[in-house]
This record gives C-alpha cells, sequence and structure tokens, in this order.
C-alpha cells in the first residue's frame, strides 16, 4: 500500500480484478479520476477507484459501451443527473429489445435450416445435399 492509505496500480487492478493495462486505459478514457503521484511519480488511487472500475466492467457487461458509461460520469452530479441515466437507460433497453426481435427471427432460420438439414438427411441419408450450402450458393449468384 502507498502513503496514506492509497493503492498503487497494480494494487488497485487486483482489487478489481483487471489488469494494470486496462486501469491505465481507463484513466486515459478520463472513465477514472486522474491518479495522484507519489513524491517517486508512482500512481496512486483511493479505495473507491476499484469500485468505480468494477461499475465500469458491470456496466460493459450489460451493454454499455465506454462512451455511455463516461456519459453517466459526466452526468455524475449535475442537476439532471436521474434523467440522464433514465434516459441512457432507456435508449439500451430499446436497443435490447431491437437485438432480442433480430436473434428471435435468426432463431427462425436457424430452425428452418435444421429441419431442412434433418428433412434431406432423412430422405437420403449419407448422400444428402446439404439445403442450407445450396441456398446460401444460389443466393451468391
Amino acid at each position: 500500500m502507498a502513503e496514506n492509505g492509497s493503492l498503487q496500480i497494480g494494487e488497485i487492478a487486483g482489487l478489481a480484478d483487471v489488469s494494470v493495462d486496462t486501469v491505465r486505459y481507463y484513466e486515459k478514457l478520463k472513465l477514472l479520476p486522474t491518479a495522484a503521484r507519489t513524491n517517486s511519480g508512482y500512481r496512486v488511487f483511493s479505495v473507491e477507484t476499484a469500485d468505480r472500475i468494477r461499475f465500469i466492467k458491470q456496466a460493459q457487461e450489460m451493454g454499455f459501451t465506454l462512451d455511455e458509461i463516461k456519459q453517466l460520469f459526466v452526468s455524475d452530479g449535475g442537476e439532471n443527473q436521474c434523467k440522464s441515466v433514465r434516459d441512457l437507460i432507456q435508449l439500451k433497453l430499446t436497443q435490447l429489445e431491437d437485438r432480442m426481435r433480430q436473434m428471435k427471427s435468426f432463431k427462425g432460420l436457424l430452425n428452418r435450416h435444421l429441419v431442412a438439414c434433418e428433412n434431406e438427411l432423412t430422405a437420403h441419408g449419407k448422400e444428402a445435399s446439404c439445403p442450407v450450402l445450396t441456398t446460401i450458393e444460389i443466393s451468391r449468384k
């Protein structure tokens, strides 16, 4: 542990379960407050920085981009903070619903391809030609 209870970059990375490069990258993107420096020039961070990094990782897992996460932090403490967060969440939900519709449609296509393959294999056994590949070949022409 560095002086005054601050943590050096390797320690903060370990606490947040990320690499040192990730901490540097987040700092470069201004997702983290600029780290203080020791007299020897080492970066030092507060323990709260680990919480912020964990939040960033969780938000990414939920589909937020680093730019969107940065917007959340920029609105931090502003008058319209809650509205900004709500609007961003609303946008994410809309995007998620669109993606789910696309995935459902693609799932239907895959199911149709599966049935076509099963029918072809049942009808022709090892001699079956793949209807999926035939469809792809036709669409290329």
